[in-house]
């Protein structure tokens, strides 16, 4: 078996699969790429059971064969070498041999049989999505999903797919993010939750692609297709928690006020909140937003003033400051509006711009108690 291919092109495919690879896999057989020749065409596969990535490549050769290659050995190999091609040769000994223009490499390969089969999905539904929509709706929400053990649905981002539009949603319990597209459809209703892992790395692959994605799902698994690529992921298995009933219909009072200026007067001011409650207090009257904290064991205290458009009843309430700058981080609206009904309801945080049309995001975040 003998197939020539270029350096960065190699590159630059496996690092996108290497970040399947987990750094403690049960299955030693897990540590390798998969490589699969098929005359011009390679396709080399990553997995770690729950995941698994594949990726066509273009190579010159007429032979066929399978071989599993040590992923961390070749990546670092791969990193060295300046663009040239690169020839490999599966030699008799057991190792396949790399040829570059100065000199040659031998490495120790396993059996591309033992390596676990990806899914084949049984009658799935499927929705056509571009990527960068995918890649946008991805890293909208993916910082608001949970790591409790205890409750895994929390721990991945909730697809939810109607006739109407498209609804990612993140939740952890103390802040919630729901990402709306209503300029897209799918042709009927699905709901599944997808784990974080799979999401980033398909949020660092898609981020401004103009490729459709096809995603195809039943109720264990989905897998995205899209350029020459493939990645099959099992799905969280539960049901996830009536997000909607959370969401408080009616809040009276209105704050608006510019999105970088909030930020950093919470990031400045959160500095000297206490360093395990990060709380800060905001105080709304009138035209003026006042946001202090105060850690009274080293007696550290900040206070700033905003001017912002405000209507509604005075009002003091206190939120976490690192909930309320990530998500104030992750709007690009120049202007944000915080709705909000009492001091222990929940505050609603929307951009007021910089959206396309059909797409809406609402973010949720849980005040703190304030001991005055």
């Amino acid at each position: 078996m003998k197939f020539i291919v270029s350096s960065s092109y190699l590159l630059k495919q496996l690092q996108v699969l290497g970040g399947v690879i987990s750094n403690s896999n049960t299955l030693p057989i897990l540590d390798n790429f998969l490589f699969e020749l098929d005359s011009n065409s390679l396709t080399v596969s990553a997995s770690d059971l729950e995941t698994t990535m594949s990726a066509k490549l273009e190579v010159e050769s007429d032979d066929q064969g399978t071989i599993a290659v040590p992923a961390k050995l070749l990546l670092e190999t791969l990193k060295t070498f300046p663009e040239q091609p690169l020839t490999f040769v599966v030699a008799p000994n057991n190792t396949v041999e790399i040829s570059s223009n100065h000199g040659k490499y031998a490495l120790a390969y396993a059996d591309g049989e033992e390596f676990p089969k990806a899914v084949e999905l049984e009658d799935p539904s499927s929705t056509n999505i571009l990527g960068d929509v995918l890649a946008t709706a991805v890293s909208k929400t993916i910082f608001a999903t949970g790591n409790d053990d205890l409750r895994p649905v929390m721990s991945g981002v909730f697809f939810q797919f109607s006739t109407e539009g498209l609804t990612f949603v993140a939740t952890d319990a103390h802040k919630l993010v729901k990402y709306t597209r209503e300029d897209i459809q799918a042709s009927q209703s699905a709901e599944f939750i997808m784990p974080k892992k799979p999401l980033n790395l398909l949020k660092g692959i898609l981020a401004g692609s103009d490729s459709d994605v096809l995603i195809e799902y039943n109720d264990s698994n989905a897998k995205f297709s899209f350029d020459e690529t493939q990645l099959i992921c099992r799905l969280i298995d539960g049901k996830y928690p009536n997000y909607e009933a959370v969401i408080p219909k009616e809040n009276p009072n209105k704050l608006t006020i510019a999105r970088n200026q909030f930020l950093n007067s919470v990031r400045r001011v959160s500095i000297f909140s206490n360093k395990t409650t990060h709380q800060i207090r905001l105080k709304i009257a009138g035209a003026e937003l006042n946001i202090s904290a105060e850690d009274i064991d080293y007696s550290n205290k900040a206070d700033e003033r905003l001017t912002c458009d405000y209507h509604g009843d005075d009002m003091q309430i206190g939120f976490n400051s690192r909930f309320l700058s990530e998500m104030l981080n992750n709007l690009n609206a120049d202007d944000v509006q915080l709705e909000m009904s009492l001091p222990n309801r929940a505050g609603i945080l929307t951009p007021t711009d910089g959206l396309d049309e059909g797409e809406h995001i609402t973010m949720l975040v849980m005040p703190v108690m304030l001991n005055n």
